[in-house]
């Protein structure tokens, strides 16, 4: 064949199905074949692990990954307990709170809102001792992040957290991350909604 050594040569099985002597089939070689799966399982391997990267929200502040939202609202320092007990019904009957809220992002750009309170909740002695006894929170040396305006009003700590008491305050509508100061009977909570 014109100058190609046999063992050379790539050709294609006869009508029977058998190859001449000395040539190999025609197509991939296996170990090419191999290597385009590996680098295949690569390339989706690092698509996976930046998509998650991209996607995941951090616990307490809520697409802070992506830099994009901001926490807007009016400043107002609130004090009524109504909306807090209509969105957090475990709080039971606490002796007062401080909280702001408002949405994430500019109000400007059109589309559903993301909404965001961050309350400093006081409440009864026996209260404070029932979301102990029945969520075992745990010191952790974590510290809430609140807006501007209630910074002043945050206990000293330390805060009590974990993830029975953050599940307490969470439900289909709101996701929240409870801190609790059993020494001033203060429950600090950053919460997440629609």
């Amino acid at each position: 064949m014109g100058g190609v050594p046999a063992e050379r040569r790539v050709t294609a099985p006869s009508s029977t199905g058998v190859l001449p002597a000395g040539s190999r089939p025609a197509g991939p070689r296996p170990w090419v074949l191999a290597l385009a799966a590996v680098a295949a399982v690569l390339v989706v391997g690092a698509v996976a692990v930046v998509g998650y990267r991209v996607l995941v929200v951090e616990e307490d502040e809520p697409m802070a990954s992506t830099g994009a939202a901001v926490k807007s609202g009016t400043g107002e320092l609130r004090t009524d307990l109504d909306p807090l007990l209509a969105r957090f019904p475990v709080l039971g009957a606490p002796e007062g709170a401080r909280w702001m809220s408002g949405t994430y992002g500019r109000a400007d750009v059109p589309g559903p809102s993301t909404y965001w309170i961050d309350a400093v909740v006081t409440l009864p002695a026996d209260r404070v001792t029932g979301l102990v006894s029945a969520h075992h929170p745990v010191a952790e040396g974590r510290e809430p992040s609140v807006a501007d305006g209630l910074r002043d009003a945050l206990p000293p700590g330390p805060f009590l957290t974990g993830e029975a008491l953050t599940s307490a305050f969470s439900h289909d509508r709101w996701r929240a991350t409870a801190y609790l100061d059993v020494g001033t009977g203060t429950l600090v909570l950053t919460a997440t909604g629609t």
